[in-house]
């Protein structure tokens, strides 16, 4: 799949400068945000994973994510499918020992007064 990010940005003259695919991302994850949110009509109905039916929008937009993550790596001559297994190994590291899928520098932050 990264190939075909790849040749698509070159085909339509697309910048690989990592700092705008980087902002590309962020803003097409914004408005996946925005199609979930409206899913569950701004939290008026519950989001119990497996009860909505995704928009036919929400579903450009999580292409849209896609490619943007993969034309991040490309920027970033990252090989996607790399990075991938390696994070893969990662949580199935953390999982074998019992821990879960945060990192532990996450879990030994103690909570600031009022916050959860």
């Amino acid at each position: 799949m990264q190939d075909t990010v790849e040749r698509h940005m070159r085909r339509y003259g697309l910048s690989g400068n990592a700092e705008i695919r980087y902002i590309d991302l962020v803003s097409e994850v914004g408005e996946l945000g925005k199609e979930i949110l409206k899913t569950v009509d701004y939290g008026k109905k519950s989001v119990i994973s497996g009860r909505h039916e995704y928009s036919d929008n929400a579903k450009m937009e999580m292409g849209d994510c896609i490619f943007a993550l993969l034309a991040l790596c490309c920027g970033m001559r990252i090989d996607a499918r790399e990075a991938l297994e390696t994070a893969l190994a990662k949580y199935d590291e953390r999982f074998s020992t019992g821990g879960g899928i945060s990192s532990e520098i996450i879990d030994e932050i103690p909570n600031q007064e009022g916050l959860t």
